[in-house]
């Protein structure tokens, strides 16, 4: 069965959203779960550690791996992945020893921390070949391409607002295991629909040398660099402090603190969105350019 664009845009999104709805859920079990076992701010935060670690390397590596076999496959490992590390979490117990309970998950994260960005990843560039061609010469309308990019970041991010209310919702009603054992089995539904995916979306026809790793231009390593330290500064308060410190400031349970960064992550999400319909009413109708971006990060 051929996929038409939009089947495949389409079926590439429910993927992607349901991981990202795991994804959300996850980072609030951890954190709740851990922190009311009595574990310090630092130990938790170091449960995180390899997570973003290793998911550095895989936004080396992914892009090189689905330029060369197909982003099919990149989208399969990273959700096979991130399944294998829900269900590694299923028999973390309160009684572990402190020592052997961190690195144990922290192992875990470095599963979901490879399966995000490889899952992200396939994603994103999965939307570039199916947007529709022109006829002007180019091979993709770069207008198109930034809505239906900036619709499926924007989403992805209002649903991982959800999965934070999900992710407190499940604790509180199942518990922790129970919790990232029913995430599990969803995502296994979610996998079973990219399976209707063409093999070659992202296969390049002349195979990339590994040294094309590494980007040849300035500004893609300057924003590279800038995205670094923007999503580290993010998650050493959003990820980590802040739910700690809603819990201890105003004693919270961790459904209503998954409420409030789910409701904040939503609004960010809407924004971004958003983002066309913004810069076409503030009177831009090109795709963003350098000035651009400099202007809204200021």
């Amino acid at each position: 069965m051929k996929l038409s664009n939009i089947q495949q845009y389409s079926v590439v999104t429910a993927n992607y959203w349901a991981f990202t709805l795991t994804d959300g859920a996850l980072r609030l079990l951890v954190v709740g779960h851990f922190h009311e076992l009595g574990y310090t701010t630092l130990q938790i935060a170091l449960l995180f550690l390899f997570y973003e670690f290793f998911g550095i390397i895989t936004n080396l590596y992914g892009g090189w791996i689905g330029a060369r076999y197909g982003l099919r496959l990149t989208l399969w490992i990273g959700t096979i992945l991130q399944i294998i590390a829900l269900f590694m979490l299923i028999p973390v117990k309160e009684d572990w020893p402190v020592i052997f309970s961190v690195v144990y998950v922290m192992v875990a994260q470095a599963v979901s921390g490879i399966a995000k960005d490889l899952n992200k990843m396939s994603a994103k560039s999965a939307v570039k070949k199916v947007v529709p061609k022109t006829n002007d010469g180019n091979d993709t309308s770069q207008k198109q391409l930034f809505k239906w990019v900036a619709i499926l970041t924007g989403s992805k991010n209002a649903l991982k607002g959800v999965g934070f209310f999900l992710g407190g919702l499940l604790y509180k009603l199942f518990g922790f295991n129970n919790a990232v054992g029913i995430m599990g089995f969803g995502l296994c539904l979610a996998f079973l629909l990219t399976l209707i995916l063409p093999g070659e979306i992202g296969k390049m026809k002349t195979k990339p040398a590994f040294n094309d790793l590494f980007s040849k231009s300035d500004a893609i390593n300057i924003l590279s660099a800038a995205r670094f330290f923007l999503f580290g500064a993010r998650d050493v308060w959003f990820v980590v402090a802040l739910p700690v410190f809603l819990d201890i400031a105003f004693g919270w349970d961790y459904m209503e603190i998954g409420l409030f960064l789910g409701a904040w992550v939503i609004c960010y999400g809407i924004v971004q969105a958003s983002a066309p319909a913004i810069r076409k009413m503030w009177g831009q109708k090109e795709s963003p350019d350098r000035k651009a971006i400099q202007f809204w990060s200021a």
